[in-house]
């Protein structure tokens, strides 16, 4: 009997509680494993180790708005759907997301479980196609 693969999330958030949170709602939505990334430099490095199947991404990272840039390069090596969770939902900067991540579902904070798992779904059927 073929042991089934470990799903991977890679979480990109500079808040400590937020991050734990969503790591927590993915363990729930049947994530195994999680990475958690304040910044880009660790996501770009954890992504290299271990290859996430998801990336739930803020777009405000430790000060800078670096978030999309790391999604976008993300998409371009791993072809991974991506889903932002940010407090920056305003029409730049949403403009900016579907310009450079195409179809990546942009959620407000706080995010709701039910709602993380449908942007999943989307972000999942958005590259499929």
């Amino acid at each position: 009997m073929a042991a089934s693969r470990r799903r991977r999330a890679l979480i990109v958030e500079d808040e400590y509680l937020i991050a734990h949170d969503l790591e927590t709602t993915l363990h729930t939505l049947g994530f195994d494993d999680c990475d958690l990334a304040p910044n880009g430099r660790r996501a770009h490095t954890l992504s290299m180790t271990d290859r996430p199947d998801i990336v739930v991404v803020d777009v405000c990272l430790e000060g800078g708005r670096e978030g999309i840039e790391v999604a976008r390069w993300l998409r371009q090596m791993f072809d991974v759907p991506v889903v932002f969770v940010t407090s920056y939902n305003d029409n730049d900067t949403v403009a900016r997301i579907r310009e450079q991540v195409p179809g990546a579902p942009v959620l407000p904070k706080p995010v709701y479980p039910e709602r993380l798992a449908d942007a999943i779904a989307e972000a999942s059927k958005c590259l499929a196609a």
